[in-house]
């Protein structure tokens, strides 16, 4: 039997977690768009009815209010927007307090988030060396909103709690249609290493997320994507 899904944002990221979503078990029962959604107008009960998890990839200004409502309508929510993390206190109390789920996450692909586990093992073994600084890069599409992204500001915050604290440049480059490449260096007199993911498209991202809302049917609690990525199939 198909669960209910719906859809809070329906972008290009929206619109393919729309087109893969049968692969997983799931059937698209609404979907909730700008214009429809304004000032989460649509996000009430009658358009929720038969509704078992909702995907949510909106904008950092629409997301808080958008969980919050999900949540206290009882639907557990798999969230990919990134920018809105101040948030995340006051959006794990509202999920505790509806009894319900959240799985987030700044990057939704399994290759990406491999990635992250690599460069903060590289981290810990380079903070030991002092002749080593690093740098970090992007390049996404034009239309992306948020410079560095959320990706790459978990990169920098893994290659921190990894101990290394000398010098980290991050820079950002927006253009085209580019799907997203990260990458992370190490540089010294010596040699350089470097360590760099791209994505070819954006459908390891919606796979993770179609993931991530399979697996959270009947859990509670606020998970990150990379805490659960073990248990995925």
């Amino acid at each position: 039997m198909s669960l209910g899904l719906a859809i809070v944002g329906c972008g290009k990221m929206g619109r393919l977690v729309a087109e893969l979503a049968r692969e997983y078990g799931f059937d698209v029962r609404a979907k909730f768009t700008r214009e429809n959604n304004l000032r989460d107008g649509a996000i009430v009960p009658e358009f929720l009815r038969g509704i078992d998890a909702a995907v949510e990839f909106t904008t950092p200004e629409a997301a808080p209010d958008n969980l919050r409502r999900l949540a206290a309508l009882g639907i557990n929510t798999v969230c990919g927007t990134t920018g809105w993390y101040e948030h995340l206190p006051a959006i794990h109390e509202s999920v505790a307090a509806a009894r319900t789920g959240l799985v987030y996450s700044p990057n939704f692909s399994v290759g990406v988030n491999v990635f992250i586990q690599a460069v903060a093992h590289a981290a810990c073994f380079l903070a030991k060396y002092p002749e080593y600084e690093a740098w970090g890069w992007e390049i996404h599409h034009s239309a992306k909103k948020d410079a560095p992204s959320g990706t790459l500001k978990k990169l920098a915050q893994e290659i921190r709690a990894s101990g290394y604290n000398r010098t980290l440049t991050l820079t950002a480059n927006r253009a085209g249609a580019h799907p997203g490449t990260h990458e992370i260096g190490f540089d010294s007199a010596a040699d350089t290493i470097t360590l760099r993911h791209t994505a070819r498209s954006r459908e390891g991202f919606a796979r993770g997320a179609l993931r991530s809302a399979r697996w959270l049917a009947g859990k509670q609690g606020v998970f990150e994507f990379r805490e659960i990525l073990g248990e995925l199939n």
